[in-house]
């Protein structure tokens, strides 16, 4: 028997995610989740949300915009937007196979990271004046 609502199947099958699963794979084939900037003025659509101040509704894509559709804060054309990828997701897609794996990282792993890294340092620092 097929589930009537497809979007309770989708999040069902992200709620078991294998445990090597990155967030941008898990979220990579939800086109709900993408965001939209505005190259002009920085204004970001979002799906989910919507665009009230013209009367689009929540859960409209980006593709199902009408052609008329501008920007609502500087009246830009759809063409003027940029797909910045899925919400949670730092970063652009392209730039994600650049140093050395950290861009791949979700930003708590990149905190991490640094802070552990500058905390190891920081206890290093502190071991040489053992040494004098």
């Amino acid at each position: 028997m097929s589930n009537p609502n497809p979007e309770t199947s989708a999040s069902s099958d992200t709620s078991n995610p294998s445990p090597d699963a990155t967030t941008a794979e898990l979220l990579q084939g939800d086109p709900m989740r993408d965001r939209f900037e505005c190259s002009t003025c920085g204004y970001v659509y979002v799906p989910r949300q919507g665009d009230d101040r013209q009367g689009v509704p929540p859960s409209t894509l980006f593709e199902d915009l009408p052609e008329k559709w501008r920007c609502p804060v500087c009246s830009a054309s759809k063409r003027r937007f940029q797909n910045l990828g899925p919400v949670g997701v730092t970063g652009f897609k392209e730039n994600a196979k650049y140093g050395l794996g950290v861009n791949t990282l979700d930003p708590g792993r990149k905190n991490l990271l640094i802070f552990g890294s500058l905390f190891v340092f920081f206890l290093l620092f502190l071991s040489l004046y053992g040494l004098g």
